[in-house]
Formats: C-alpha cells, sequence, structure tokens
C-alpha cells in the first residue's frame, strides 16, 4: 500500500494488485503500534529506532483520524529496573527528536497503581511511563488505498499473480487472475514491484525458480480480552519475556489487546491459526502481571498473523532477526521489498520506489509522502464520532444515515458498529465479502468473534442487496465467515 500511494504520488501510472483482501494476511494482525520500537532499542539497532521515531512522527501529522497518543507503563519489581528503563526511555526520547510526544518519567509506587489498579501489587517498586502511536491497522492499510485510488492509482484486490511476464531475460508484467470471475489479464509495466509481505519468496520463484528464499516467517499471536482486567488509558509493556520478547497488555476499543508471541514457521499461509501453547504463554505471563488473571474462558477473540522477517545466516532465533527493510534487484529486473514493519511502511515505499525508478529508467521524480495528508485526513475529530476513523469523511456517511435510517442501529450489543458502516464498506472501501466487513472495514472478528458470528447473517444480507448477489452467495458468505471465525475462539 505505501509503495502504491509513493508510486501515484509521484504521477507514474500506477497499479496495485491484492490476491485476497488488502491487509488480509498479516498488515490486519499487529499489536495496533505506531512506534520506535523500544526492543530494537535494547538490540542496539539505533537506525532502525530513529527511522522508526521519524515516521510515528510523520503518520501523526498525516493521519491524525487514524493514530492517537498511548501512554506505556513499564513496572518495575527489582531495584534496578527504575534507573535502567528510565535512562532507556530517555534515550527514546532524544532520538525521537523534534517529532517527540510526551517525555518519559518514573513514577512512584503510590501514582504506578493509580493509573494501573489492576497491576499486580507484590514487590511493585514503581514506574516508567512513555509515549507511543497507536493505531487501527487495517483501517490505515484500507486509508492507503482510498489514498492511492483518489491519487489515480487503480488498486484491486481479489486479483492474484499467476506468474511474470518477459521480454526476453527481462520482466515486463504480469499475468493475473480474477479471483471472482477467474477471468485472467496479461499486464505490461515499465516497472513490477514484488511487495507482497510473506509470501515475496513465492513471487521470487516465478521470476527465478531456484531462488533462494529471503524470509523466515514467524508467527506472533494475540488474545483479547475485556477492559475490566486492565482499566484506564494506559498500557503494559513487559520488556523482557521468557522466550525474550517484550510483552505488551493495550487498550484498544474498549478492550485489551495482549501479545505477542514468536514462534517460527516453515512456511506462511494466508490464514494463520494459533498454537494452544502461544495462547497458555500468553495467559500465564499476564496473570504475572495483573491481579485479575485471565483465563481461556475470557478470551474473547485470539488472532494470529506472520512476520515477514529477514533470514539471517547467524540467529536461529526469530525474536532477534531485523525488523529492517531490505530490497533486492534481480537479473531480470524485479525490485523486491522484504522485512519491514508498520511504523516505516512510508519510508519502505519511498526507498523501493526510488530503486524500481532507476531499473525501469523512468525521470527521477521526488517523494511527496513525506507530508502527504492521508485519504479522509482530519485535523479536528469534534462531531466526527461516532464514525472518528472515517476522519473527514464522517459528515458523508451521517449523510448516508438520511437516505437509509433503518441502517442507523448497532450491529450487536457487544460491538462498535452500525449497521451504515456496512453499506459504506462496499460502496466506498471495496469490501466483497462478509469477512472483508467484519474482519478489516469493522474490526468486529477480533474484538468480539463470537458477537461478529451472530451478526454474519445481517452482513450478508445487506451485502447481497447492495452487491445484487443471490441467495445462494448469501448462504456461502455466511459459511465460509462462520467456518472462518471458529478459528479465533479460544
Amino acid at each position: 500500500m505505501g509503495t502504491a500511494v509513493e508510486v501515484i504520488s509521484r504521477s507514474f501510472s500506477t497499479l496495485l494488485l491484492e490476491q485476497a483482501d488488502f491487509a488480509q494476511g498479516t498488515s490486519s494482525r499487529s499489536t495496533k503500534l505506531i512506534h520506535g520500537g523500544v526492543r530494537y532499542l535494547q538490540q542496539g539497532n539505533i537506525s532502525l529506532v530513529l527511522e522508526a521515531l521519524r515516521e510515528r512522527g510523520l503518520l501523526f501529522h498525516n493521519a491524525p483520524h487514524l493514530v492517537r497518543h498511548q501512554a506505556f507503563i513499564v513496572p518495575n519489581y527489582g531495584w534496578w529496573e527504575g534507573p535502567f528503563y528510565g535512562m532507556g526511555m530517555r534515550l527514546y526520547d532524544v532520538l525521537a527528536g523534534k517529532l517527540g510526544l510526551e517525555a518519559s518519567k518514573r513514577l512512584s509506587r503510590e501514582d504506578t497503581l493509580k493509573k494501573m489498579p489492576t497491576l499486580e501489587p507484590e514487590g511493585l517498586r514503581g514506574g516508567v511511563i512513555y509515549y507511543d502511536g497507536q493505531f487501527d491497522d487495517a483501517r490505515l492499510a484500507i486509508t492507503l488505498a482510498n489514498t492511492a485510488a483518489n491519487l489515480g492509482a487503480c488498486v484491486l484486490n481479489y486479483v492474484k499473480v499467476s506468474s511474470i511476464l518477459k521480454e526476453g531475460d527481462l520482466v515486463c508484467g504480469v499475468i493475473a487472475k480474477d479471483q471472482e470471475t477467474g477471468r485472467e489479464f496479461e499486464i505490461k509495466g515499465k516497472a513490477v514491484i514484488n511487495a507482497t509481505g510473506i509470501f515475496v519468496d513465492s513471487i521470487r520463484k516465478m521470476d527465478i525458480p531456484e531462488s533462494e528464499d529471503l524470509i523466515s516467517p514467524s508467527q506472533g499471536v494475540h488474545i483479547v480480552i475485556d477492559k475490566s482486567f486492565l482499566p484506564g488509558d494506559s498500557a503494559i509493556m513487559v520488556p523482557h519475556t521468557d522466550d525474550g520478547r517484550v510483552l505488551f497488555a493495550v487498550p484498544w476499543h474498549d478492550r485489551v489487546i495482549i501479545g505477542t508471541t514468536d514462534t517460527e514457521l516453515d512456511e506462511s499461509w494466508l490464514e494463520p491459526k494459533p498454537f494452544s501453547h502461544e495462547v497458555e504463554f500468553l495467559l500465564s505471563h499476564a496473570a504475572k502481571y495483573l491481579t485479575k488473571n485471565p483465563t481461556k474462558n475470557d478470551i474473547l477473540s485470539v488472532f494470529a498473523g506472520i512476520r515477514p522477517l529477514i533470514r539471517s545466516d547467524t540467529s536461529h532465533e526469530t525474536s532477534s532477526l531485523s525488523r529492517d527493510h531490505h530490497i533486492t534487484i534481480s537479473a531480470s529486473g524485479l525490485v523486491t521489498i522484504a522485512g519491514g514493519k508498520w511504523t516505516t511502511y512510508r519510508k519502505m515505499g519511498e526507498d523501493v520506489v526510488g530503486k524500481a525508478v532507476a531499473v525501469a529508467g523512468l525521470d527521477e521524480r521526488p517523494s511527496r509522502t513525506e507530508h502527504l495528508n492521508l485519504f479522509g485526513w482530519s485535523a479536528d475529530s469534534k462531531g466526527n464520532e461516532p464514525f472518528s476513523v472515517f476522519g473527514s469523511k464522517a459528515k458523508d456517511i451521517k449523510q448516508m444515515i438520511k437516505s437509509y435510517p433503518e441502517l442507523d442501529q448497532m450491529i450487536h450489543s457487544n460491538l462498535p458498529y452500525r449497521h451504515i458502516e456496512i453499506l459504506w464498506a462496499v460502496r466506498h472501501e471495496m469490501a466483497r465479502t462478509v469477512e472483508d466487513v467484519l474482519a478489516r472495514r469493522t474490526r468486529a472478528l477480533i474484538l468480539d468473534a463470537k458477537a461478529s458470528m451472530e451478526i454474519a447473517p445481517k452482513v450478508a444480507t445487506i451485502m447481497a442487496k447492495e452487491l445484487t448477489k443471490n441467495e445462494t452467495w448469501e448462504k456461502e458468505q455466511i459459511l465460509n465467515y462462520l467456518t472462518l471465525a471458529e478459528n479465533y475462539l479460544p
């Protein structure tokens, strides 16, 4: 998405092809943080932290309707933790420079418990509070798609690339298949950029079958529980767990997300499933830091995502692999960008487009994305509620309600969405399936999987009417969604 926005903002003809739905495989399954990366600071990767903190600051300006400040507290139980993490967070603030947020500071035991009344008090000495960014990952992905389309790009979901086209030994385009109709297209282009995350190696092998893998996939799992386990506005950050990862417990959409794990995988797939030991790991670690210990019965949803980590010859632990991005250009001219993280998506796009322009022999044109307002940009969210994530488009949704007053009702008592958002998703956000709406246009699936299953038939009915689909389509959509959502139940 970042690459597409980068290309079209430089006024090059742009086509983005997505094999399934936007952000489906990985980019809707993050910890919902726009952050510099405290763990990368621990690893000594100062350059990545600097880059990420700068991009974090830019995104606050470019998408204020989607990114907000989030307070994090590092609880201190050892005598050395207060001064140690206090110094680390002050360095974090310094690295952010003029794009920094609020200053970090040490907290007394009393102040820590005041901000986090359900934090385990036994042995607690105090805490360190610092600030990072929080966002809705799938919403940002859809916003980027709309940004690219609004600038003139052709952005298509459910169109899968099946092979690479070549003239002689040089890449000149792709063959792609419409997943809904089965129709195939032969598409020519001056440059072909492989920005497919966990699937970059499969595309590279279309170009050169004997290509060595770039990616070492790693699965991260999150559990979602009720807000009562962590009331208040602050998140918990545990700098070091048993597997060497940072653990977060973050308030999000009136729920709490706890994650993440790091499980090495042999292969990548579009719909990863959590392993039971990953869920147990998260529950046991949450119990160490919360007075009210969550159990499997308390989990509203559990979701898994796969990180596209760059393979290393020296490290066998995926938790220590780099989150830097890596660009390769094959002998035939296929440009691939691999690795990276959500926070640095814009810089990734800028870097890879610079390489692609050179490979294709196109005119050098400066990047415009550093201060590009994203679709729906809104400096003032006043009056946008309850549709604030849509930014300036909130008023259009409210206008639509006047035409469809029957859709101005909640889709479920346990979910913060209205029926009108289903219609909006189909008309203005390229939603094609019930899953698109419940998993990514809204976040119903990961806020409460069971509740989302209950509303699936109503969603299918609204979508079928708008897309002029028949009853058979409705039934298939409901069945497909219920089968998928089962994997999000603990």
